[in-house]
């Protein structure tokens, strides 16, 4: 996959490619990052890339041309005709880990990292196919958002993770917060693991998994059990937690 970014700060980038998960996929060839400053396309002797905005008002507005002429150089490097060209703003469609699926199947992906107030309207018009938002609060960029957005989606690419049963049973992926986890050693300052981990029979482990899955996201998340698609006997399980909890 090739990932492009275009910001006016890319060194920001610098440390979360390079390092863990992110390093490792560029290491195997899964995915090629290209950051740019995006005032490198600007048609101006001072690399403006910023106006005031027409009406008035607080603040500064990306201008179209360095975007137009960034994007366009991108895809004709990247021999790309279609490529998703996102814009990380706060007006975007929320992210979630189902449109991080979506985006892991393409093969080329575009990042749009504003500044000051917002964005010329002619570029979400004609340049973006994607707006998302990380959520419902204001970050000075676009910079973070792009990042976590990468991170999220990288680490679905073919061959990234060690397991490839580990994304799959990560929280959000199945419709539901993932379960409780524990480790080595079994009993810590008079803290046990639950017997049936320690017990060797993988279906009641299974099971119990299962249960508390469905536990947790009752507690914490309860409206995404509106749209998990949940077996017969998952029903059967989280009726039976309802109930303990009235």
């Amino acid at each position: 996959m090739n990932i492009d970014v275009l910001s006016i700060f890319p060194e920001m980038f610098e440390g979360v490619l390079g390092q863990s998960i992110l390093k490792k996929a560029a290491e195997k060839g899964a995915a090629k990052y290209n950051v740019v400053n995006f005032r490198d396309y600007a048609d101006n002797k001072h690399q403006t890339v910023d106006d005031y905005p027409y009406g008035g008002g607080a603040g500064m507005v990306l201008k179209p041309q360095p975007i137009f002429d960034a994007v366009a150089g991108l895809k004709e490097r990247a021999k790309s005709t279609s490529p998703r060209v996102i814009l990380m703003c706060p007006q975007g469609e929320r992210y979630t880990q189902k449109k991080a699926e979506e985006l892991a199947k393409e093969e080329h992906l575009i990042f749009i990292c504003g500044h000051y107030e917002g964005y010329d309207e002619r570029i979400r018009e004609h340049v973006i196919t994607d707006e998302i938002s990380i959520g419902d609060y204001v970050l000075t960029g676009g910079e973070l958002g792009a990042m976590v957005v990468i991170d999220s989606v990288v680490r679905l690419l073919p061959g990234v993770l060690g397991s490839e049963e580990s994304h799959i049973q990560d929280s959000f992926s199945t419709g539901l917060l993932e379960h409780p986890h524990y480790t080595r050693p079994a009993e810590f300052r008079g803290m046990k693991v639950p017997d049936v981990l320690v017990s060797g029979n993988h279906k009641l482990i299974e099971e119990w998994r299962m249960k508390e899955s469905l536990r947790r996201t009752l507690n914490r998340r309860p409206d995404l059990l509106e749209d998990a698609d949940l077996s017969d006997q998952q029903k059967k399980w989280l009726d039976e937690l309802i109930k303990l909890n009235e």
